[in-house]
């Protein structure tokens, strides 16, 4: 028998009292539905003098008032927390509400792990199964090409040398069918070895097989396919996944998610990522902010020039800081790290990187890696504008050097291969842009310590 859904809801002055009074009649004829309160959220058009006062008895559910004549965000959540509220019901209109603005309560009520709708919309926080029977944590983000596979790997790396034996659970839009288990930390996983991976149709670049490569410890390969407004799939296999997570010999989970989309699996603490180089409205609006709000540690990447200045990154960290005000907030950008010598080697580069920090990256490899970079490609994600650059620099290369990525088995380790280049693969070390910011290394390992005092409720 399905139990009641308690709902809380959000009514205004633009409503004649007795038309608002028969919709919250309407709701509570309903079996399954039980009205608990409501929030008045402004508006005086049709609220009498002496309205205040009779609200709550008129409508026959007790009525909270705004303090003031901005919308009572703060208040919707204190009357879902104190009513124990399964659902936000929004029975008012413009002019109180706009779009920016039921957004911003999308965020809030999504946040506090509950479903907010109106007549010809609902918003559902994202799935979380509750599978885990180890601490685990997730690593989320705001968008796709922003880094996250790369400070999975940071993670997982230092999770690993710190003793805590982890395993990551990855899903991607080229994941295998069923759940698949990577033994990184046995495999020899080089270019050849990937490459056979592929040609047996195995998306060799998918996220769970950079995983592996870049952290040398157990990886279990989803997929997923599509991806809503507020981070949920349409289709994963990530709860299999997880409940493999559970088997394997691993004492601490992490999941990876994948683009904008939120692993479907309840952990213990979150890590959210955000670029900032993404557009700032697409952070502080639409369901940017419910992103931003799950975070327990928040990471900005991309932190440099030309895809942010400082500026920008001051409005995101002090936006992130009133959203999120209990978060650890670090900024960050990226340096490369190649996983094999390139001391005195002529180099042939292929990175996600966009071309405007190029530069940069070129200067970092030859100053700290004793070699020449003869060139580049930001093309890993468009297979034939990469074969066009390779085809430009192969001829004067020792080595490809290229991240693990779309196209980097299919085309440019095969291309390469053929060409009679060494292939070694890079991975990206997520570098804070100076000292002002807590040590992201002590960060995450606090946040792994919390994870398994929250697991074992201490």
């Amino acid at each position: 028998m399905k139990g009641l859904n308690k709902m809380l809801c959000l009514v205004d002055g633009e409503h004649y009292l007795p038309v608002t009074k028969e919709a919250i009649d309407t709701l509570n004829k309903l079996e399954h539905i039980d009205i608990a309160a409501a929030v008045f959220i402004g508006g005086t058009e049709k609220l009498r003098d002496d309205s205040k006062e009779s609200y709550s008895e008129k409508l026959g559910v007790p009525v909270q008032f705004a303090k003031d004549k901005d919308i009572p965000y703060d208040i919707i959540v204190d009357m879902v927390r104190t009513y124990d509220i399964d659902t936000v019901m929004d029975l008012s209109d413009e002019p109180i509400l706009d779009y920016p603005k039921r957004f911003k309560i999308a965020c809030k009520v999504l946040n506090e792990g509950i479903t907010y709708e109106g007549p010809d919309f609902k918003f559902e926080p994202t799935t979380q199964y509750e599978i885990m029977e180890k601490p685990s944590i997730t690593i989320l983000g705001t968008g796709k090409r922003i880094g996250k596979t790369a400070v999975s790997g940071f993670v997982s790396r230092l999770i690993d040398k710190n003793g805590y034996e982890p395993c990551v659970i990855a899903m991607g839009r080229g994941g295998p069918e069923e759940p698949e288990i990577v033994h990184g930390e046995e495999l020899e996983i080089n270019a050849e070895f990937l490459l056979e991976q592929s040609e047996k149709g195995v998306h060799a670049a998918s996220d769970h097989w950079e995983d592996a490569l870049m952290s040398r410890i157990l990886t279990i390969g989803c997929r997923r396919c599509g991806g809503g407004m507020a981070g949920e799939v349409f289709l994963t296999n990530m709860k299999q996944g997880a409940k493999l997570a559970n088997e394997v010999d691993a004492k601490f989970a992490i999941f990876e998610g994948s683009g904008a989309a939120i692993p479907p699996i309840k952990t213990d603490k979150k890590i959210t990522l955000i670029g900032a180089n993404q557009p700032f409205e697409n952070l502080t609006s639409y369901f940017g902010p419910y992103r931003i709000g799950l975070g327990d540690l928040v990471i900005l990447t991309m932190c440099e020039e030309p895809m942010a200045n400082k500026e920008k990154i001051k409005k995101i960290e002090e936006f992130i800081a009133d959203i999120n005000p209990d978060a650890t907030i670090i900024s960050t950008m990226f340096r490369p790290k190649p996983l094999g010598d390139l001391t005195g080697k002529k180099v042939l580069f292929a990175t996600t990187a966009p071309e405007s920090v190029k530069d940069k990256l070129v200067e970092y490899l030859q100053s700290n890696y004793n070699c020449e970079v003869v060139g580049t490609t930001a093309h890993l994600s468009n297979r034939p504008l990469l074969r066009k650059d390779m085809e430009k620099y192969m001829d004067k290369a020792d080595v490809m050097l290229t991240e693990l990525k779309a196209a980097a088995v299919d085309v440019a380790t095969k291309d390469a291969i053929s060409h009679g280049l060494e292939v070694i693969y890079c991975d990206n070390i997520p570098v804070a842009i100076n000292d002002n910011y807590p040590d992201l290394g002590k960060s995450v390992i606090k946040l792994v310590d919390s994870a398994i005092k929250s697991f074992n409720n201490e």
